[in-house]
């Protein structure tokens, strides 16, 4: 009597048992023919870059949340009349709101659709927005609370759609299609200042920008569910084979596994720097700008709104201009570099945020005596710091397999914030508060006040460039690992190791298992 078939859909051929002769079930009697490879997960090339382009667009109208309040400030403070550490407390509930959140859509990129989290985030961020524009001043605590909600919105974008990218493309591709990507963090910062800025000299009413944006926000999402496919993860490293199929591991699995990685989280702790300094930065520099303005007798002080957002602007082109080419150059020194040197995306990393440091120290120390200086250091600081958007990402997902980078660039994305720009704008804005309380009343001691709470940020970034010396250490080691196809959680590697021989073993004795 003939041997039957197992039946691939149903069982699949990694549940059938070797037989005598190192054949598969019946396969060795020649009874039943060979199963058929599974077809590849593939889309064409032009699709990709459409979803590249549309995430591109949405990390733009993001990273505008961040900062279109700070374009205001001055205005926001006279509305619900909050001081200083008060105003800061605003980019601190928002960043907090972000990062408790980014562990939730992290676990959820992970294992479910990341094309409804991205959906139901932007949904949850310009409604928020929008909601938050009609607050009259008495409820002060009310707009606090919808900038949370903003925040929580913005991490399952921040958190998911890296991943997708990464899951697109690959190698070289994948590192222009990130920088274009992370061009949008200084471009959309930038113009965030600018169109909050903007739109209240033309309206006469802060408010009113914050009402513009859901427009353009559901534009994003109509583009978003139409053209933006949801890849399988690995998709892109597994050209020629099945990219789904991996073993699922549990969240604290990934956990011990990322907390295992050196490289992962040596550049943590360096994006932490980073983001401490540019979320103060971003949050005070055009009050700052303005103080020293006033300070040197160029621009009268703000007793009343509208307040003068020339600063604003200004600020806004120079994020702009030196992040479009900061990340330019970063991503393309990286390119180039790491085929001379395997480490280079560490080394620039860290030599970039240790000579931005001394530059922005001059910018904060030199505003006082000359305007002109101040904005050519801190144009120079801000261009060294753009370089490393795009490189950190590439970084990330390089050491990190596939099944896990949801989960990395939450976790990534929750120390960076809770260690850095949560508190950033509120501690400057507090060393403010207290250095003026023992100075007398006047613009200049105001201004020197912020001034001194701003130095700290030169020596935070020092300590980032040094968190990056040490990722170099262990780059390449971490990639390699990264790369293997049995490279797991200590639970899961047996399992993956297995999964992995009988995939060979049907494919045949010349077939590769992966596309590096």
């Amino acid at each position: 009597m003939s041997a039957e078939c197992p039946d691939p859909g149903t069982e699949g051929p990694q549940d059938w048992s070797l037989g005598s002769g190192g054949h598969y079930g019946a396969l060795g009697s020649g009874q039943c023919p060979p199963p058929t490879a599974p077809t590849p997960w593939s889309l064409p090339r032009w699709r990709a870059y459409v979803a590249a382009a549309v995430l591109c667009y949405t990390n733009l109208l993001n990273y505008m949340n961040w900062f279109i309040v700070a374009g205001v400030l001055l205005d926001v403070q006279k509305f619900f009349q909050i001081s200083d550490s008060n105003a800061g407390l605003l980019q601190t509930v928002f960043i907090g709101c972000l990062l408790l959140s980014a562990p939730v859509f992290g676990y959820l990129g992970d294992r479910h659709s990341r094309k409804a989290t991205l959906s139901f985030g932007i949904l949850l961020w310009s409604g928020a927005g929008l909601s938050s524009s009609f607050i009259s001043p008495q409820y002060s605590w009310l707009f606090f609370l919808s900038r949370g909600v903003v925040g929580t919105g913005s991490a399952s974008y921040s958190t998911i759609a890296p991943t997708i990218l990464g899951d697109l493309f690959v190698k070289d591709q994948r590192t222009r299609v990130l920088a274009i990507f992370y061009i949008f963090i200084p471009v959309g910062s930038g113009l965030g200042y600018v169109l909050g800025s903007a739109v209240k000299e033309v309206t006469g009413d802060w408010r009113w920008a914050l009402r513009i944006m859901p427009c353009l926000e559901a534009v994003a999402l109509i583009l978003l569910v139409v053209l933006v496919p949801d890849p399988p993860r690995g998709a892109a490293e597994k050209q020629g084979e099945l990219a789904v199929g991996d073993v699922r591991s549990s969240w604290c699995e990934d956990l011990r596994y990322l907390g295992r990685n050196w490289s992962f989280v040596w550049s943590t702790l360096g994006v932490t720097a980073m983001a401490f300094v540019t979320g103060a930065l971003g949050f005070w520099a055009p009050k700052f700008l303005f103080e020293a303005r006033v300070v040197h007798g160029l621009q009268l002080p703000c007793l009343q709104q509208p307040c003068n957002s020339q600063d604003s602007l200004i600020f806004g082109a120079l994020t702009v201009v030196t992040g479009i080419i900061g990340v330019v150059l970063g991503a393309e020194a990286s390119r180039r570099y790491k085929k001379i040197n395997p480490r280079a995306e560490a080394l620039l990393c860290a030599s970039s945020l240790l000579a931005a440091a001394p530059c922005l120290y001059l910018a904060l120390i030199l505003a006082p005596t000359t305007l002109l200086a101040s904005y050519v250091f801190l144009a120079l600081g801000e261009l060294l710091l753009s370089c490393n958007w795009a490189v950190v990402a590439d970084i990330l997902l390089s050491v990190v397999m596939p099944r896990c980078r949801g989960t990395a660039e939450a976790l990534q994305i929750t120390v960076g914030h809770i260690l850095g720009d949560a508190g950033s704008p509120y501690l400057t804005g507090l060393i403010s508060s207290a250095l003026r309380a023992r100075r007398p009343d006047s613009y200049l001691q105001r201004f020197l006040s912020l001034q001194q709470s701003f130095l700290s940020c030169a020596f935070v970034i020092v300590l980032g460039g040094g968190c990056f010396l040490m990722v170099a250490l262990r780059l390449e080691w971490d990639q390699a690992q990264a790369r293997q196809p049995d490279t797991g959680t200590s639970d899961s590697k047996d399992v993956d190791s297995k999964d992995m021989e009988r995939r060979s073993l049907l494919s045949g004795p010349g077939a590769s298992t992966e596309d590096h």
